[in-house]
């Protein structure tokens, strides 16, 4: 899976499990204030994400997580270190 591949992905399913418009996720654009996303979304989001890719996040990944382009970089380097 390629990078583009990944950011579809994680788009999709930020729009059908978050109910947010598409137009919302912009890749500079701050996560937690674009999504409204709670401690408990958080969870959900890695749920997500770990079932998709396969890779494991940890709360200290989520540190560094601001932006959805940060997410991207993320999941885009654990999928590609476990390949």
């Amino acid at each position: 899976m390629n990078r583009e591949e990944i950011i579809q992905t994680i788009n999709d399913f930020l729009v059908d499990e978050f109910e947010v418009d598409k137009s919302v996720i912009q890749p500079e654009a701050n996560m937690k204030e674009s999504l409204a996303l709670d401690s408990l979304d958080y969870v959900d989001l890695v749920v997500i994400i770990e079932s998709n890719f396969g890779v494991k996040l940890e709360g200290k990944d989520f540190q560094h997580i601001h932006t959805f382009n940060d997410l991207y970089d993320t999941v885009d380097q654990k999928f590609h270190a476990i390949a």
